[in-house]
């Protein structure tokens, strides 16, 4: 990795290959940094939900979630997070959440489009939580978040259905082209010391539909304009391995996937989707689909005003 730059070689690969990197280079130092700031602290401590990339056993990455009442979460210090839940299904995936393995996060507050990220590396795990100490924090701008009404519901749902495939299923399908939201978590092919190493969660939003599963099982999504710094993108560029989660906020219920992606950058279906600067492809290694999985629902309040400018697999 470059000793100079915040960024790992796979995002900077990226970077340079779109022809932004000089531009991204003059700010991204000041965005990322080794600490919360305090409006980020204060930030998390709000949230009745966080998303987090967590690798199994295998080192497949997951995005998954933890949820609490608002405060579940506290920052006793800008590079401490402390987090009252372990990730859903972790016991299930068999999910490395034990002292210095790493994990990425994405905080994300539905009514007011409010976001930011971290990545971090685990120090203290009990039964009920664990402490994580800052690698890189940074904002995110609110492009494509659905504003939504979240309730949360008092604990954790009792009854939970589970069922996984290593193929695609016509439950999972049905979810996956609904969705107007999905997290996304990737990896870099090394992990270690290097901050800049680790594990990234991120968001994606879009019109009901923009997600698509093939004929042979993939699923196919488009990557509209961002930040620039291409986190997920370098990624899947240096490594491949991501994991998806597409929360079906009205039910409760939810695919998680695992898999591995690649990058279209060019071509008809690229120039035919509407927003769309390239597109991400996943070939998935094993899905699973959870009835009531979410101790909270969210019902759609506004669609981010400018998906009109974006399209969707079905014309939308």
């Amino acid at each position: 990795m470059s000793d100079n730059s915040v960024f790992h070689e796979g995002e900077l690969l990226v970077q340079n290959k779109l022809g932004v990197a000089e531009d991204v280079a003059k700010f991204a130092p000041r965005a990322i940094r080794d600490f919360m700031p305090d409006q980020h602290r204060s930030f998390y401590q709000m949230l009745p939900m966080i998303i987090m990339g967590v690798l199994d056993d295998q080192g497949q990455p997951w995005a998954t979630a933890a949820f609490g009442q608002r405060g579940f979460m506290h920052s006793p210090d800008n590079r401490t997070l402390q987090i009252g839940a372990l990730p859903v299904l972790h016991d299930h995936l068999n999910l490395q959440i034990n002292p210095k393995d790493k994990l990425g996060f994405v905080g994300i507050e539905l009514e007011t489009r409010r976001r930011n990220r971290m990545n971090g590396v685990i120090g203290r795990v009990t039964d009920h939580g664990l402490t994580v100490t800052v690698d890189q924090s940074y904002g995110n701008c609110p492009q494509y978040i659905q504003r939504r009404d979240v309730n949360l519901h008092a604990s954790m749902p009792d009854a939970q259905t589970i069922v996984q495939s290593q193929s695609m299923s016509a439950d999972a399908q049905i979810i996956i082209e609904a969705a107007d939201t999905f997290f996304i978590a990737s990896r870099t092919p090394d992990i270690g010391d290097d901050p800049r190493s680790g594990i990234d969660a991120s968001h994606r939003g879009g019109h009901p539909g923009f997600v698509k599963v093939t004929e042979e099982g993939r699923l196919v999504f488009p990557d509209f304009s961002g930040n620039r710094f291409y986190n997920t993108l370098g990624n899947i560029a240096a490594d491949g391995r991501v994991g998806m989660f597409l929360p079906e906020f009205e039910t409760g219920r939810a695919v998680f996937l695992t898999g591995r992606a690649e990058i279209i950058w060019d071509g008809p279906e690229v120039d035919n989707f509407m927003g769309a600067e390239r597109l991400v492809m996943v070939d998935p290694m094993s899905v699973v689909v959870v009835e009531n999985v979410l101790p909270l629902r969210g019902d759609l309040v506004e669609p981010w005003p400018l998906l009109k400018n974006t399209g969707s697999w079905t014309g939308a």
